[in-house]
C-alpha cells in the first residue's frame, strides 16, 4: 500500500510549512498517492497537519508519554512497518523553526468553509492530550490558541472541550444549544448535528481513516448529550 514518492516534489506541490515539512523527508518513504496516508491534497493537509500539531503540542507540554504515543496511533492509523517513517515526520515537526501557529494557519486556510474538518483536527489533538488522564495547563493554552486560529469562538471551544474534559458538563454546551429552546428546536438541531458529524460524511469527502474515527467519537459524544437532554425533558 505504500509507495515511494519524492518528498521534496510532494512538499513543493503542497507549499507552506506543511509542504516544507514533507519536503524534509526527501529521500525517505512517503505514502503512495492512491492508497496511503498522503493520498491527496485534503488527506495530506489533514493528516500531516495533525501530525505536526501533535508534535508541537508534545513540545509545548515538555514530555511525550507512552499513553500519548498510544493515543496518537489511535488517531493516526499507521502500518507497523511504517511507524519509523511517521515517527521521523513527528520528530521533524518538533524540530522545525516554524511555530505551531504556522501549521494551524495552513490547516485553517485549506479547510476554510469546512469547520467540521477543523473540528476533527481539534478533537484529535484533545484525544492525544487527555491520554495521560489529564490535560495540563500548557496543553489547554495550546489547544485554545489552535481553536482560535481555526476560527472557533469561546462558545465553540467550550462545546468542543466539554466532549473531552471530565467535569460536570452541561449537555446543552456539548451540543452548542440553548437551554431555552423548545423541544422541536432541539430535535431539529440534533438532527442537523448528526448529519454534519456522521462518519459517512468524512468517507464521502474522501478523507483518511483518522477523520472517520474522530467523527465517530464526536458523534458518540453528541448522542450521549442528547440522551441526557431527552431524559431530562421526557422526550421519546
Amino acid at each position: 500500500m505504500w509507495g515511494k514518492l519524492g518528498g521534496a516534489g510532494l512538499g513543493f506541490a503542497i507549499g507552506g510549512p506543511i509542504g516544507a515539512l514533507i519536503g524534509a523527508l526527501a529521500g525517505h518513504v512517503v505514502v503512495d498517492s492512491e492508497h496511503g496516508l498522503f493520498g491527496g491534497d485534503a488527506e495530506i493537509v489533514f493528516t500531516t497537519g495533525l501530525i505536526a500539531l501533535s508534535a508541537k503540542m508534545a513540545k509545548a507540554d515538555g514530555v511525550v508519554t507512552n499513553d500519548e504515543i498510544a493515543a496518537f496511533r489511535q488517531v493516526v492509523s499507521v502500518p507497523d512497518a511504517e511507524v519509523a517513517h511517521v515517527t521521523r515526520l513527528f520528530d521533524l515537526a518538533k524540530q522545525t523553526s516554524a511555530g505551531f501557529e504556522a501549521y494551524a494557519g495552513q490547516v485553517a486556510e485549506h479547510f476554510r468553509g469546512k469547520p467540521e474538518l477543523l473540528e476533527d483536527v481539534l478533537d484529535g489533538l484533545f484525544h492525544i492530550a487527555k491520554a495521560d488522564r489529564a490535560i495540563h495547563e500548557a496543553e489547554r493554552r495550546y489547544l485554545a490558541e489552535v481553536a482560535r486560529i481555526f476560527g472557533f469562538d469561546a462558545r465553540d471551544y467550550a462545546r468542543i472541550e466539554a466532549r473531552h474534559v471530565r467535569v460536570p458538563t452541561d449537555p446543552y454546551v456539548i451540543l452548542g444549544a440553548e437551554r431555552g429552546w423548545s423541544d422541536e428546536e432541539l430535535q431539529a438541531w440534533r438532527r442537523k448535528l448528526v448529519a454534519e458529524n456522521h462518519p459517512d460524511r468524512q468517507i464521502a469527502l474522501g478523507l483518511p481513516a483518522e477523520a472517520v474515527g474522530i467523527a465517530t467519537q464526536r458523534l458518540a459524544a453528541i448522542n450521549e448529550a442528547w440522551d441526557a437532554i431527552r431524559l431530562e425533558r421526557g422526550l421519546r
